[in-house]
């Protein structure tokens, strides 16, 4: 059953007449039925849900498509991701799980928060060198919130022409309206560059007011969570929008030497590599934890392949001499 705060909105805006304030409750609620699995109903709420936006179009427009032919369309400017990491399984500092761990709580007593008229924080920015962690973060943050994750792709969603990544952007985040999610834009800064910038034009530029207005339509049950290795090329009014800023650091080497730990253990490796477990720390001392992920594969690949009688001493140190290079 809808929530009630969901049908006294719909009764308020239905008597006031304000069509636009209407058409959110109903997708708030759409979006309800499809969190509790009432796809059918959800579905049919969806058409009804068209047909009144086509009656709200004005004159000389093409009113709106069909749900179907709309999620077509959209599933061209997204890619689904299956989480494949938890927050478990995560290095990070005590500040970031800190963070995380309020954010998770606003989401699972959204309702808690909604009867004092507050919402609950869904729009995050993810700040870091390549590598430190943002993308396993976006990751971990849509399994734990039970939710799909999409990664917005960027060389289908921006046009050539006037209007059309605009006219993209609108039909993506009506998806996000009525389909709860995490929506993952990725280097953020490719879309949302500073709009001052003088060497920038063509689509990107226009479209900057854009994307900010349909970012602040988020409604709270979808996510969006923006990632950049360039901070200082956002637009400033970017900040503004993203409640939550979380700064990825290098890793130390206390967070390698567990990296380390728990990299060898889920690969079964022989005890034996931890005597070198110092000679691999001071090699991946200053790098992400994406090149030690890279060297650290290579390293069991070399094993596997090495087998039944492996020379683990050796491999370790050609596999480090071959990250230098």
């Amino acid at each position: 059953m809808a929530r009630a705060d969901l049908i006294l909105d719909l009764l308020k805006y239905s008597y006031s007449g304000n069509n636009y304030q209407y058409k959110k409750v109903i997708e708030a609620m759409i979006a309800d039925e499809r969190r509790n699995k009432h796809t059918v109903l959800a579905d049919r709420m969806q058409v009804e849900l068209a047909l009144l936006t086509e009656r709200m179009t004005q004159n000389g427009s093409k009113g709106v498509q069909s749900m179907a032919s709309s999620n077509v369309d959209v599933m061209n400017y997204i890619e689904k991701l299956e989480p494949s990491i938890s927050f478990d399984q995560l290095i990070l500092p005590k500040d970031i799980k800190a963070q995380t761990n309020e954010l998770v709580e606003e989401h699972m007593r959204a309702d808690v928060l909604r009867s004092y008229a507050i919402e609950p924080r869904n729009k995050i920015m993810l700040v870091g060198d390549p590598g430190t962690g943002k993308t396993s973060y976006a990751m971990a943050l849509s399994e734990r919130l039970m939710l799909p994750l999409y990664v917005v792709k960027y060389d289908a969603l921006v046009g050539a022409y006037l209007g059309e990544t605009a006219n993209r952007l609108s039909k993506l985040m009506d998806f996000a309206k009525t389909n709860p999610c995490v929506l993952f834009f990725d280097e953020f800064d490719t879309i949302g560059k500073e709009r001052g910038d003088l060497q920038d034009v063509g689509e990107i530029k226009r479209v900057v007011s854009s994307l900010l207005l349909q970012i602040d339509m988020l409604p709270s049950y979808s996510v969006a969570i923006g990632a950049t290795n360039h901070p200082e090329l956002l637009d400033r009014a970017v900040w503004r929008r993203f409640q939550l800023r979380i700064e990825f650091p290098k890793p130390t080497n206390e967070c390698l030497r567990r990296w380390i730990r728990m990299f060898m253990a889920k690969y079964n490796m022989p005890e034996d590599v931890y005597k070198y477990e110092e000679q691999i720390l001071k090699a991946l001392s200053g790098h992400s934890y994406a090149d030690a992920e890279t060297w650290g594969l290579n390293l069991v690949r070399k094993y596997i392949l090495s087998l039944p009688s492996p020379q683990l001493k050796e491999l370790v140190s050609y596999t480090l001499k071959e990250m230098k290079k």
